[in-house]
């Protein structure tokens, strides 16, 4: 059985929104399976997005997973979740478990080195249920996470540890901007996944 290790739930936000950060909830070697096995069974595929009306490839990775085939766009791209594989659902089922929540679907990103990263956004959809919990799990190097307060500009930052959970909750997306500067120092990969709480098709 999974060890959890022991949390703080503390959030880390001045105002407008609750960030709790777990740090590392899995143990090393727990850890290193997840990276393992998610790096090999996951279909990953290179990112699209539209930059000033042209397409553009990243050298980033992702992958998109559901309960059903939830359609999730941004950056003007749709996609259609595929469904969950064996350790997919584990690594769910442990998320939920530390983080009291339910989710159906996970957005997967893998940064291959720290010349990869992801500029300022907010996960505000309209495909995403208002206000509800984003939990992202950390896996592999070490990297700064970053938010802007979309009205004040005040920023701040901290590391996300391998094996950590970073949970984003209440009116964190209205209220936040957030990112993964790059960091050319960095040479690992790191995986991260956001499990969130998609509207059903039919809705």
């Amino acid at each position: 059985m999974t060890q959890i290790l022991k949390i703080v739930n503390k959030n880390i936000l001045p105002k407008d929104g609750q960030v709790i950060y777990l740090g590392s909830v899995l143990e090393d070697l727990v850890a290193l399976e997840f990276y393992q096995r998610l790096l090999k069974e996951i279909d990953w595929r290179n990112d699209e997005v539209i930059i000033f009306g042209k397409k553009i490839i990243t050298s980033r990775k992702t992958a998109w997973y559901g309960d059903q085939e939830f359609i999730y766009q941004y950056s003007k791209i749709n996609r259609s979740a595929l469904s969950w594989n064996p350790i997919l659902k584990i690594v769910k089922n442990l998320v939920e478990k530390v983080s009291g929540e339910k989710f159906n679907s996970c957005l997967l990103n893998l940064y291959h080195n720290g010349a990869e990263g992801m500029g300022w956004h907010c996960d505000n959809e309209s495909s995403i249920v208002k206000n509800s919990t984003i939990a992202s799990l950390s896996l592999g190097s070490e990297r700064k996470f970053s938010f802007k307060h979309k009205i004040s500009k005040e920023t701040f930052s901290l590391n996300l540890q391998n094996g950590s959970l970073l949970l984003m909750q209440g009116k964190t997306q209205q209220n936040w901007l957030h990112s993964l500067p790059k960091a050319m120092k960095i040479k690992e990969p790191r995986i991260n996944l956001t499990f969130r709480k998609m509207l059903s098709n039919s809705d």
